[in-house]
């Protein structure tokens, strides 16, 4: 990987990252281009019932363990790194957080149910608030990596909902812009302690997430005529920026929102 040095700029060599939503989708080929880019990877999931994205970290010769949890759950989340923590074998130096979880509910807005907002909004804001809050405080506890100079990388993920108001998702709007402003919020207070704190806000993405508008044909001939780069995008086109964001190379990047949209903002 650091053959010559630009290819030295996106090593991750060395580093660990904790990885969130890496079960399938956008988070996990995140979680794979951190491991092809050098990391060791810890991924939280709800169960052990998909190890497809361990297999995949493992197959590339990189360490990835599994650690359950339930990011639905506000008691539980306090929990998770200290539980990482205390379950290694040695003393663990998480540099890198990719927050990549998230659910989607929809409803019209005037019959959304409380209960469907509030379980949005635990996954989708406060539980990424209480990862970054917590991990934060573990890498502030660090010594300045040797390659990157920095302590630590916190990615999020929000969407373009960081930026518009969508159509009966409310909740998800909601968050999604709550995790950009909360984003900036932590790169004022955490860049010059040496942790950047960035976002990337996906745009129309073939995933599960977006089964309901792929089956819309009306929706989904609209969408995709606004799109410049006349696709949805794919998984595999966060790899590079997620590693860009984590490594070196973007060490001057912090409290930014970076849209990965095939120019659909640009409309």
């Amino acid at each position: 990987m650091a053959d010559n040095p630009t290819n030295a700029l996106f090593s991750l060599e060395g580093q660990t990252a904790l990885v969130t939503g890496a079960t399938r989708g956008i988070g996990q080929a995140v979680a794979i281009a951190l491991a092809e880019a050098g990391a060791d990877i810890i991924l939280i999931q709800r169960d052990l019932s998909n190890l497809t994205t361990k297999h995949a970290i493992e197959a590339l010769n990189r360490t990835c363990t599994v650690h359950t949890a339930d990011l639905s759950s506000p008691a539980e989340i306090p929990t998770i790194l200290p539980s990482i923590l205390a379950a290694s074998s040695h003393p663990l130096q998480i540099r890198i957080l990719v927050n990549c979880a998230g659910i989607q509910i929809r409803h019209p807005s005037h019959q959304f149910p409380l209960d469907d907002w509030a379980a949005v909004l635990q996954v989708n804001l406060s539980t990424p608030f209480v990862l970054c809050r917590d991990v934060a405080a573990h890498m502030l506890t660090l010594p300045p990596h040797p390659t990157t100079g920095r302590i630590g990388s916190i990615i999020n993920f929000g969407s373009l909902l960081s930026f518009q108001g969508g159509i009966t998702v409310p909740a998800y709007a909601a968050s999604k812009g709550g995790v950009a402003q909360m984003t900036k919020t932590f790169a004022n207070e955490w860049t010059s302690k040496g942790i950047t704190v960035n976002c990337i806000a996906p745009g129309y993405i073939a995933t599960d997430m977006n089964e309901a508008l792929l089956h819309d044909e009306a929706r989904l001939a609209s969408i995709s005529e606004r799109i410049p780069a006349g696709r949805w995008g794919l998984p595999d086109d966060f790899k590079g920026p997620a590693v860009f964001l984590a490594s070196k190379a973007g060490a001057y990047m912090s409290g930014h929102t970076l849209t990965v949209d095939g120019g659909w903002m640009g409309r």
